[in-house]
């Protein structure tokens, strides 16, 4: 009965348009949102049916045949969507704790930290390799202009990178480095950073280095030197090894900043804006690239956030009175998580326990 009323109405020529129209917008909207339905669809066109049939009278006979095709075409579209010809294709979805890659063109590729590739540019050239832990830069591509990649590595690994300039970067536990696939002559050696790495910058007199965190650039000609600049700090710290640095706020010049040398530790206090600088023990500061852990007068609430990121695991201090204790320790050779606990719980009476893959402190 529906569809011999069906055919009646689309016998009017302006029916059929109108028909046609409703059979592209219904089906590409309801596609787009992912929810379509050949009964709702049905209803809807039987109650526009009834609509306009009061508004045309019929006229001559056309041919059904070619209407009921239309009528077949959509069902069918319809047929094929439920069983799932149009769907999407799956997002692929990075485990949070693998080490990253991400290309000038946007692609994402996971690197194992025992395992062996060859990095493309957009144009299917070799640019560089990796092996195990290391990335290679070659320096002989022939580039016009910038193109970055950034390396991006968890909670609980590290990683190095080394430049097409011959600079050796090394990445600790959540971080990630924005840097060109080759320095392009003429231009200043400029590289993004978030989180902690240590720098062995190439020598280059014409080309300075440039480390840019968010509001604070280090700019050298050839150093070693130490950066933590991770986003839940209050400060960013700059050690230097080697060499000699300049550090100075996004908005200033590098006369406005501030000079340091071997041994220096300068301090850029995101609240106040202000750069500091004082003599420190720089063993402390690069110990991480060895496995160790070693905390000076540090903060207990600082502590944890540092073994979160070297284990990659989450820690809930449950007793706050510890946030503000300071403590002095020591850990050689990347020590298993326990037996950090147990050092602190013996030597300082905290306790702890481990439940759905977190601790807490009590």
């Amino acid at each position: 009965m529906e569809r011999e009323e069906l055919e009646l109405w689309l016998k009017n020529h302006n029916n059929y348009e109108l028909f046609k129209g409703y059979v592209k917008i219904n089906f590409l909207i309801d596609l787009d949102m992912d929810m379509f339905d050949v009964d709702d669809s049905k209803k809807q066109l039987l109650e526009l049916i009834d609509k306009e049939k009061k508004e045309y009278r019929l006229r001559k006979y056309v041919n059904v045949f070619k209407y009921a095709a239309v009528v077949i075409i959509f069902l069918g579209i319809g047929y094929l969507y439920q069983l799932g010809c149009f769907t999407k294709t799956p997002e692929v979805i990075i485990p949070s704790d693998s080490i990253t890659l991400k290309l000038e063109n946007g692609n994402v590729e996971v690197l194992s930290e025992d395992g062996t590739s060859q990095i493309l540019d957009a144009n299917g050239s070799v640019v560089g390799s990796q092996k195990g832990k290391q990335l290679v830069y070659d320096n002989d591509n022939v580039m016009e202009k910038l193109v970055y990649n950034t390396l991006t590595v968890p909670y609980g690994k590290r990683f190095e990178v080394k430049l097409s300039d011959g600079t050796k970067v090394y990445l600790n536990a959540g971080t990630s480095l924005k840097y060109p696939v080759k320095f392009i002559g003429g231009n200043k050696r400029q590289v993004f950073l978030t989180g902690e790495a240590f720098f062995d910058v190439a020598h280059d007199v014409t080309h300075p280095f440039i480390v840019n965190m968010e509001n604070l650039n280090v700019e050298v000609l050839g150093t070693e030197f130490n950066v933590s600049a991770y986003s839940e700090d209050l400060t960013t710290d700059v050690v230097l090894i080697k060499g000699s640095v300049n550090l100075y706020t996004n908005g200033k010049t590098l006369n406005e900043g501030l000079r340091i040398e071997p041994g220096i530790k300068g301090a850029l206090n995101r609240k106040l804006g202000s750069i500091t600088s004082e003599a420190v023990d720089t063993s402390i500061y690069t110990s991480w690239m060895e496995g160790d852990l070693v905390f000076r007068n540090m903060s207990f609430e600082n502590i944890v956030k540092k073994l979160e990121r070297y284990y990659n695991m989450k820690i809930i201090i449950v007793n706050k009175q510890l946030n503000n204790e300071i403590f002095n320790a020591t850990f050689k050779d990347e020590p298993p998580i326990q037996d950090v606990l147990n050092s602190f719980g013996k030597s300082y009476g905290i306790s702890h326990t481990i439940k759905d893959n977190a601790i807490f402190i009590n």
